[in-house]
């Protein structure tokens, strides 16, 4: 079967289905990264039920300054996440494709409250939903320099990004 995204670049079932793998693993590494804070044991996990409604204020200023480097992080960790919206997405608007980007940050800040293990940040929903669109807008880019290739030369580059970041966290854990 074969799917065609807006710009009617075919996209393959096979790679759609790679694309889809790729996704699950980075969601499942994104959820230990932000909801267990990389730990191995779940006791280890900070007691914290915060909620933050006022963008880029107290939670983004530390030291009296605004802390640049926690949202960038923010944003660079979901920029996948638009990428793989935009590839399982590719026949959806750009604005339905910020849709699930901007829902599973919501989520992971609502589960953040719930479970108490972590702050609810509005700041965090918002620097999420701009690394999403960030990662559309790259997809959209490959897809007009690379036509057809795009979405086989992203999952190859989704493969070897996951490889290494499952091999960069695993050495973390290891350490700690």
């Amino acid at each position: 079967m074969i799917l065609k995204n807006k710009e009617g670049y075919a996209l393959m079932k096979k790679e759609q289905k790679l694309t889809k793998i790729l996704f699950a693993i980075y969601l499942v590494i994104l959820t230990w990264i932000i909801l267990f804070k990389m730990q191995v044991s779940i006791g280890d996990l900070p007691n914290i039920r915060n909620i933050n409604l006022i963008p880029y204020g107290q939670s983004a200023i530390v030291n009296g300054r605004i802390d640049l480097e926690e949202i960038i992080y923010n944003a660079v960790a979901f920029i996948p996440v638009g990428v793989y919206v935009a590839m399982l997405g590719s026949g959806w608007s750009f604005w339905k494709k910020i849709l699930p980007a901007a829902g599973i940050s919501l989520i992971y800040e609502i589960l953040q409250y719930a479970f108490a293990i972590g702050a609810t940040d509005i700041t965090d929903l918002i620097n999420n939903t701009i690394g999403g669109i960030v990662g559309i807008l790259i997809t959209m880019l490959f897809s007009m320099m690379l036509k057809e290739r795009a979405y086989k030369v992203l999952n190859i580059l989704a493969a070897i990004g996951t490889v290494l970041v499952v091999g960069l966290l695993t050495m973390l854990s290891v350490v700690n």
